[in-house]
Parts: C-alpha cells; sequence; structure tokens
C-alpha cells in the first residue's frame, strides 16, 4: 500500500568529527511533502524519507518552547498556528508587566486561540516570582540575579522551558523564536527537528535549523541574504575554534547563532547552558568541551554512545523582526565572548576575537581583559533540579502558569 510521504531529505554529505561528537555537514530538504510513494526510494542511498506517522510519533514526544519578549501579538498567534498539533507548546515570556501589563496581553491572546485551536499550551513569565523563590529553596541558584529573580536573558527563558518540557515527561525540546512572520516556516522547522531526530544514531542529539535566505528590504525590494552579518562572524568563529584543535580548516558549522534548533532529553538534561544571546553558540562549545577529549569530562557515558548535530536546510526562507544594530552588536558580542571564554579556544584565536570585538561599536569597554564568564555566566545542568519538587512548586505556587488544552 502506498504511503504519505511527509520529508525528503539527503543524508549528510560529510561529517567532521572531535572526540566522541560529530558535525554533520547541512543537509538538504528535497520535498515537503512527496505525497504517495510506492517504494520509489528503495534503491536510493542519498535520499532519506520520513512517512507521515513516523513524524506525528516524534512529534507527539516533542515540546516547543517559545521565548517571548514583547512582540507583537500578530507574530505570536502566526508562530503558534505553525507548530503542528501534537505537540506540546510551551511560552516562556519576559515582556513588561508595567506600565502596561504585557504578559496579560499575551496570556489572553493565547486564551481566545486556545479556544479554536485545541492545542496543549502552557504559558508562564520568567520572572514569576515564586519561580525565583522555588530556584532558591532547591539549590538552582545559577539562574538567578543578585535579587535573588530568575535573571533577565533568552537562555534564562529557554531553561525555564526545557525544565517544563522535562516536567511533561517529553523526550524531545524545540525552540522557536517568536518574531517569525511565516507560520509555514514554523511548521517546516519543527518537521526538521522531527526529521534529524528519526535519522540520529544516538540518544544525544542537537539538530539545528539553517536559513536557505535571510530576505531584508533593500531599496524597496527583497534581497534574499544567505548569511547575516551576525551568523556569518559567529560561524567563522566557530570554525575556527575547530579547525584550531584539529589542525585542518572546515566551514562544516553554519548554524551558530540558529534560534531554530532541538536537542534530545538525555542531551539538554546535562548541558550547561550560558546566559543571553550567547546560549546558541555555546551549545556547540559545550558539546565541544564534554565530548570532544581536550578536558576531563563527567560524561563519558554519553561520550561511549556519541553526540550528534545535524544541520538541515529549510525551504522557507526566513523572515523575521528587525531588532536593529544595537540588538545584533549585543548578540555579535555575546556570541564571539563566549568562544573567548572557552577552556578549549586556542590562544591565537582568543586574540583574534579580541580584535574582532574591538570593531563592535556598543563594545566599548569590552577590552582585553574582559571576563566574558561573568558577563555570560553559566547556568547549570537541568538534571540536577529534583522534578517533582520542581513541578509541586511550579503548579501550587507560579500565579503566572496558565495550561490550555487539558493540561495538568
Amino acid at each position: 500500500m502506498a504511503s504519505t510521504v511527509d520529508v525528503k531529505l539527503d543524508f549528510p554529505r560529510y561529517t567532521e568529527r572531535l572526540g566522541a561528537a560529530s558535525i554533520h555537514a547541512v543537509q538538504r530538504i528535497y520535498e515537503l511533502d512527496s505525497g504517495k510513494s510506492k517504494g520509489f526510494l528503495s534503491s536510493h542511498q542519498t535520499i532519506k524519507k520520513f512517512d507521515y506517522d513516523e513524524i506525528s510519533n516524534i512529534l507527539h514526544e516533542m515540546a516547543i518552547v517559545v521565548p517571548v519578549k514583547e512582540e507583537k501579538l500578530k507574530l505570536l498567534e502566526g508562530v503558534l498556528s505553525g507548530i503542528p498539533n501534537e505537540c506540546l507548546v510551551i511560552i516562556v515570556s519576559n515582556s513588561p508587566r508595567g506600565p502596561v501589563d504585557r504578559f496579560a496581553m499575551e496570556a489572553e491572546t493565547v486564551r481566545q486561540l486556545d479556544r479554536f485551536m485545541d492545542k496543549r499550551i502552557a504559558i508562564i513569565h520568567q520572572r514569576d516570582p515564586a519561580l525565583g523563590e522555588l530556584f532558591k529553596k532547591i539549590g538552582y541558584t545559577s539562574i538567578l540575579d543578585s535579587s535573588g529573580s530568575v535573571r533577565n536573558g533568552k537562555a534564562e527563558g529557554m531553561v525555564i522551558g526545557l525544565l517544563l518540557a522535562k516536567m511533561y515527561d517529553k523526550d524531545y525540546v524545540g525552540f522557536i523564536d517568536s518574531d517569525n512572520y511565516v507560520p509555514g516556516a514554523v511548521n517546516e522547522y519543527v518537521k526538521i527537528f522531527a526529521a534529524g531526530f528519526g535519522m540520529a544514531s544516538t540518544p544525544y542529539t542537537n539538530v539545528r535549523v539553517s536559513w536557505v535566505f535571510k530576505p531584508k528590504v533593500r531599496n524597496n525590494s527583497l534581497q534574499f541574504s544567505k548569511w547575516g552579518r551576525v551568523s556569518e562572524i559567529t560561524n567563522r568563529n566557530l570554525n575556527a575554534l575547530l579547525a584550531g584543535i584539529t589542525g585542518f580548516e572546515t566551514e562544516v558549522i553554519k548554524t551558530g547563532n540558529s534560534g531554530e534548533h532541538a536537542l534530545s532529553m538525555p542531551l539538554a538534561e546535562c548541558l550547561h547552558f550560558s546566559s543571553g544571546y550567547s546560549v546558541e553558540p555555546y551549545e556547540i562549545v559545550d558539546i565541544f568541551e564534554k565530548f570532544g577529549g581536550l578536558i576531563p569530562t563527567n560524561f563519558t557515558r554519553m561520550g561511549e554512545k556519541g553526540v550528534e548535530i545535524f544541520q538541515i536546510e529549510t525551504r522557507n526562507p526566513h523572515f523575521h523582526e528587525d531588532k536593529g544594530k544595537s540588538h545584533l552588536n549585543h548578540m555579535l558580542e555575546a556570541s564571539l565572548g563566549i568562544i573567548a571564554a572557552s577552556k578549549i579556544c586556542p590562544d591565537d584565536l582568543r586574540e583574534s576575537i579580541q580584535a574582532q570585538m574591538a570593531q563592535i561599536s556598543d563594545s566599548a569597554g569590552s577590552g582585553k581583559n574582559t571576563d566574558w564568564r561573568k558577563r555570560y555566566p553559566l547556568i547549570e545542568p537541568v538534571c540536577s533540579v529534583p522534578m517533582a519538587e520542581f513541578a509541586k512548586g511550579v503548579r501550587e505556587k507560579a500565579e503566572t502558569f496558565f495550561r490550555h488544552g487539558g493540561l495538568k
């Protein structure tokens, strides 16, 4: 009987390896929906197909975390509409509570959508006082600021979302930014996550989206750029980090700043997360540090099974909110700073990064002696969090924790 093929993509064309970590080259999507198949791929050794049921089964075990901070409500609505219904959706907001309560507006938008979408959605504010008190009580203080509240920052919101995904016993967690203008692209991202996990040969897997284009408006027309400035510089320096260790130049890393990425729960729960906008490139650095065989690690069991990083290119271009040069400079500073702060960063690359920092206009004062680990502190792995106590505290104490679609 013919089966519906949902995603068709190529196998990795080559792979770079560092210790137990495998970094696969970018893979291409050939068809997002190739219809009915009668064994067309039986003799093809370069193409992988996933039937609808295969993708759906993985999506049922996946949570999608959407960090939000002052996004347009229409954008949030569009992102939610693009996430497949099988997934648990977790919204973690850091929007202002005053003078206008933006979080209340987001929560109301979700409540209204729930009447029509029938999605399982949880929403929480990352600065909810109950969260700060709960993290302090259970000793998970690396996520807190000096006042005892959860720090402002994207990574902090992602970690809260990861903990909620773990609370609901999900096997996979994906992250999608809330500033995306194209719901169809969001739908593609989630299917890409599922395809990556379906191709993995290890339970320790990171799937990262590579955007085919990032269009911008120039001279009243769309220009389909391949790379943004931040992505280009971050990727170049991550590849330099890998090349400085292996001795062979490479361009394999194309997804250093990919906000759209996913982690298998066994990998996610043992990673450190770097604060703020340094979170995405640091995931790669942390995998290199833990599993590259360069410095001592407590994760030998994972090293035996190996860690895979998949990079899969979209068919949809990535249209997102333009937040200005200052925002991009902060992202770039964070990305370069955490590479320079790594214990495995070669001295010559660290000096090169310091020179690059001098060219970033918003980095006045970020000189040669900057302690990047103080500026972007590490959040401890969530495997240390007692989940039963965390779940009880969130459900009973967090006033901003709202659930829809039958979630308990």
